[in-house]
């Protein structure tokens, strides 16, 4: 997960540059979408009553479902991420999957635990294997666990878990771009992630707030789409490709 939370009062803050070419509808849009988030531990009712367990596993099969379309000879091809080609991307997507359940397992310190990401010889099995650890390790004891996520710091599993769900979701987009398929999440786990995305704060970084998650937000037409707001939040062009 490319993302970096900084902890503020207990609750998860994601960070990201501030757009200073946002517009105003951006903002008023980013503003409202705070306004009915509430903070990310503990979460508001309606997020806290998700069985935040059943969707990641759902998220995890969404961005199953692009990846099985991959071809081998895709694997080179360039993502919206702009870091990684398809591989890289997928084996960060592994990588991930196998710290988080490193992390539900109780694994601190041990930052190895995050780059365990081997495609192998067929990168969809790769991770399918790495989904099923990740939804093996965390059971229902380790929502209201303390996990470490990476160098980030320690946060409940479920707060954990509600990170991952947006990182399937807008990833699960990107493999889609790459390879030039459909990508048709089911509406309840986009309207969960651009929750979660929605606290992400404008702000430039600093030494206390030094990860920056994603690209900066960028102008989605009002009355867009869930999916469309979620990547524009997280500075997808959702109509550009």
């Amino acid at each position: 997960m490319a993302d970096s939370p900084h902890v503020a009062n207990g609750a998860i803050v994601l960070l990201v540059r501030p757009d200073q070419h946002a517009s105003t509808r951006s903002l008023r849009a980013l503003r409202r979408l705070r306004k009915t988030s509430g903070p990310l531990h503990g979460g508001t009712a309606n997020v806290a009553a998700v069985d935040i367990r059943e969707l990641d596993r759902r998220a995890l099969a969404t961005l199953g479902a692009v990846i099985a379309q991959v071809g081998p000879d895709q694997l080179r091809l360039p993502t919206p991420c702009a870091d990684w080609t398809l591989h890289g991307l997928l084996r960060h997507q592994v990588s991930e999957n196998r710290g988080f359940a490193a992390a539900a397992a109780g694994v601190t310190g041990d930052l190895r635990a995050w780059d365990q990401g081997n495609l192998g010889e067929d990168p969809y099995q790769a991770y399918l294997d790495s989904a099923d650890a990740m939804t093996r390790a965390f059971t229902e004891d380790v929502l209201d666990r303390s996990v470490q996520i990476r160098e980030f710091g320690f946060f409940p599993g479920r707060v954990a878990l509600g990170m991952h769900v947006l990182d399937c979701v807008v990833h699960g987009w990107d493999v889609a771009q790459s390879i030039g398929v459909a990508y048709d999440p089911d509406a309840d786990l986009v309207h969960y992630s651009l929750k979660v995305a929605a606290r992400i704060p404008t702000g430039a970084p600093s030494d206390d707030r030094p990860g920056i998650p994603f690209a900066p937000a960028v102008e989605i037409s009002a009355g867009a789409p869930a999916l469309e707001q979620l990547l524009g939040l997280v500075g997808r062009r959702p109509t550009a490709s």
